[in-house]
C-alpha cells in the first residue's frame, strides 16, 4: 500500500492537540524518516530499524482518529528507543519493549491529553501494554468513539446472533456462537469458519423478506 512521507513539522494534524513537540522530540533526536500510510488491514503501524544506509523509518496509518494515531505511534518508538538500548538481543515485545512502551504511555497519560475514558483503559494497559498497539478490546471500544462515523459499520459484538455481516474485502459471514473471546463465524457461500475478535467492524447485511 503506498505511503506519503510527511514532513515532522507538519506532524500536528495527526495528533492531539498539545502533544506533538514531545513527539517531535524523538522523531528529531532519532532522525527518524516517517511515512503516513494509507489504511492497511493487517498493521497500524510499523517500525524498521536504522542500518549503514538508512535511517530508522516509522510508518502509521493515516486514517486513523488523533488518540490511535498517538498510541500506534508510540508503539513504535518505542521499538525504536527499545532498539537504541539493546539492539536485536531481545524479544520484538518482550519484557524490555514493554517496560519502555509503558514508560512512554505514562509520559502521556500523566499530562492528561487523553479524554477520559481513553486515559482509563491507557492507565490499565500500563500494567502490562499489549505488543499490538491499540490491541486491548477495552481500549479499541472508547478510541473508536472518536472515529469519523461510517454509515452501518458496527462492531461484531453488537451484532444479532445468527445476523449476516460483510467485511472490508467484500466477504460475508453469519455470526455464530462465542468461544471464549471470539465469535465463531461462518463464511457464505464456502461454509468456512473463521475467529473473529469482538471489536472487529464490519457492516451489517440486511436480508430482503
Amino acid at each position: 500500500m503506498a505511503k506519503k512521507e510527511v514532513p515532522v513539522n507538519h506532524l500536528e494534524q495527526f495528533l492531539p492537540p498539545g502533544t506533538g513537540e514531545a513527539v517531535l522530540h524523538y522523531l528529531h533526536e532519532y532522525k527518524v524518516h516517517l511515512t503516513i500510510a494509507r489504511e492497511r488491514k493487517s498493521i497500524l503501524g510499523d517500525y524498521r530499524h536504522r542500518t549503514h544506509q538508512q535511517n530508522h523509518r516509522i510508518s502509521v496509518n493515516g486514517n486513523l482518529n488523533p488518540y490511535a494515531f498517538l498510541v500506534t505511534l508510540l508503539h513504535e518508538i518505542a521499538h525504536l528507543l527499545t532498539f537504541e538500548q539493546y539492539g536485536n538481543r531481545v524479544n520484538a515485545h518482550g519484557r524490555e519493549w514493554k517496560s519502555v512502551f509503558g514508560k512512554l504511555l505514562h509520559q502521556f497519560v500523566q499530562n492528561q491529553v487523553f479524554p477520559p475514558d481513553i486515559q482509563q483503559e491507557l492507565t490499565e494497559s500500563l500494567k502490562n501494554p499489549a505488543a499490538s498497539s491499540c490491541a486491548e478490546d477495552g481500549l479499541l471500544r472508547v478510541l473508536r468513539r472518536y472515529d469519523a462515523k461510517k454509515d452501518n459499520h458496527h462492531l461484531i459484538e453488537e451484532f444479532p446472533m445468527g445476523s449476516l455481516f460483510r467485511i472490508k474485502d467484500g466477504r460475508v459471514f453469519r455470526k455464530g456462537e462465542k468461544l471464549r473471546k471470539r465469535y465463531k463465524c461462518t463464511e457464505l457461500p464456502s461454509g468456512k469458519v473463521y475467529l473473529f475478535s469482538p471489536v472487529y467492524e464490519a457492516v451489517l447485511v440486511t436480508v430482503s423478506s
